[in-house]
């Protein structure tokens, strides 16, 4: 059965694309994981919602601003997005949009952490966020890849407040965020050779599959990118795609 938990405050609620090509999106994602789209009316710029199994999971919409790229967002529950937005400028984190209401719908900001990761917060009004998550097709984690972990863990402690433990999971430094001693996030350190120098801090997010191989290999003939093959770790058997635009995404086959 789906988890119908709502994220608490802190926890990742909602994740959503911003394309420059929302139709080919709509085909790519859909053809993946099973998706269907529901694309809204023009109040919403044609934001459109993806649902499994009738219950939303993720959304897509076009690119505004210029220079943007293509790309997932990954949006933390906010019980309040005023508080959220001021400890993050306590923080020495950025407001990229400061918090607005979305209709009736929530209440959503977007930021960057002291490295520069994109992230947003989303204050559930009518919209909750996604209502399924870890089944094949749905969000299953989101990690922060950076250069600077004591960093994150500092700003990231300070806003949501997540507490922090090491792990082994890929062989190079990681850390597991957790809150009120729930995993809730990941944080990776960005060193070696497998990292281009030119590659800034990100969120990156995962979905579940029931087999990374196969997946890896459909999102290849619907015109994706394999950029890391599939790969065993310690949760499972992971592969970084990106898709005909560029979003980089992830795939996870973690025995759910």
């Amino acid at each position: 059965m789906p988890d119908m938990t709502v994220p608490s405050p802190g926890v990742p609620n909602w994740v959503d694309l911003a394309t420059a090509d929302l139709d080919d999106a709509i085909r790519f994602y859909t053809a993946l994981f099973g998706w269907t789209a529901e694309i809204s009316g023009d109040d919403f710029g044609g934001y459109t919602t993806f649902h499994l199994n009738g219950l939303p999971v993720a959304g897509a919409g076009p690119l505004f601003g210029e220079g943007q790229q293509t790309a997932w967002s990954t949006y933390f529950a906010a019980g309040d997005a005023d508080a959220v937005a001021g400890r993050v400028e306590s923080a020495q984190g950025k407001v990229l949009v400061p918090p607005f209401d979305v209709m009736d719908q929530g209440r959503m900001a977007a930021f960057l952490d002291p490295a520069g990761a994109p992230f947003s917060t989303w204050e559930a009004g009518m919209m909750r966020g996604a209502e399924v998550f870890g089944l094949p097709g749905a969000c299953t984690w989101n990690e922060l890849n950076t250069r600077d972990l004591e960093g994150a863990m500092a700003f990231y402690g300070a806003v949501f407040g997540w507490t922090f433990r090491q792990a082994h999971v890929t062989g190079l430094p990681y850390v597991i965020c957790e809150l009120n001693r729930t995993p809730v996030a990941g944080l990776q350190l960005m060193v070696g050779s497998g990292w281009p120098d030119d590659l800034p801090a990100h969120w990156l997010v995962y979905f579940a599959v029931s087999d990374c191989d196969r997946a890896a290999e459909h999102a290849a003939s619907l015109g994706g990118r394999i950029v890391h093959p599939p790969t065993q770790i310690a949760p499972g058997r992971y592969a970084v795609l990106s898709d005909p635009q560029g979003g980089t995404f992830a795939i996870l086959n973690n025995h759910r």
